[in-house]
């Protein structure tokens, strides 16, 4: 099989996962080529198993808590082992727009190894000071090439060049583009299909997106 595969990783994401997966369903059905979705639910106590599969096509894979690096890892391994030749990473909290995978395998075509895509936090959950200050630092066309696990894609190949995840409890993207960086890949960054993010403050993990918003947050109110 060749096509993508696409890597969830989930914890106690039962509100949100819904919206997510709705996303990827709107955008695979607008690449010509085969998607895989794995959804894995890192030690979840709610129901987020259960949403995830009410959705036509989706695998469901439950771990005890093991971190966002090995779910990450646990997820790439199995859409690797359906046969695809690209992963497309985001999390459970956000959602992809529907050019999301066509855009992606059209980087892939042209011989692209990484792509590194643009997050853009839920305005209406933030402050006007921090929404203003986001338009501000953010130009359209001017990706920033900040690293970010929700908007994150590669090749198959590049991902075993680069030996996968690492087993970290946050950072675990920024971990692997650094190794993928180091081999020379292919790399771009690109706000051609900017992922839609949670902002809230109080992450899954104790840094992550989160953390730089609430970071974000008191250099305003200071």
């Amino acid at each position: 099989m060749s096509g993508i595969g696409v890597v969830i990783p989930a914890r106690d994401e039962e509100d949100l996962i819904g919206d997510c997966l709705a996303s990827i369903a709107r955008a695979s059905a607008l690449v010509a080529v085969p998607v895989v979705v794995v959804v894995v639910a890192d030690g979840c106590s709610d129901s987020t198993a259960d949403v995830a599969r009410g959705f036509a096509g989706v695998e469901v894979v439950e771990l005890a808590p093991v971190g966002v690096g090995l779910a990450r890892a646990r997820g790439v391994a199995a859409v690797l082992a359906r046969g695809v030749e690209w992963i497309a990473c985001t999390d459970a909290d956000s959602t992809v727009p529907e050019n999301w995978l066509a855009e992606q395998w059209r980087l892939h075509r042209e011989g692209r190894a990484l792509m590194i895509g643009t997050v853009r936090p839920r305005f209406a959950e933030l402050s006007p000071a921090h929404v203003a200050h986001w338009r501000a630092t953010h130009r359209r066309g001017f990706p920033n090439g900040h690293v970010h696990g929700a908007n994150l894609g590669l090749s198959a190949a590049a991902y075993h060049a680069a030996g996968g995840f690492a087993g970290l409890d946050e950072h675990e993207d920024v971990d692997l583009v650094a190794r993928l960086r180091a081999l020379g890949v292919d790399e771009v960054a690109t706000d051609a299909c900017e992922v839609e993010t949670s902002a809230r403050f109080a992450g899954r993990t104790a840094g992550g997106y989160a953390g730089h918003l609430r970071r974000i947050e008191a250099e305003l109110a200071g």
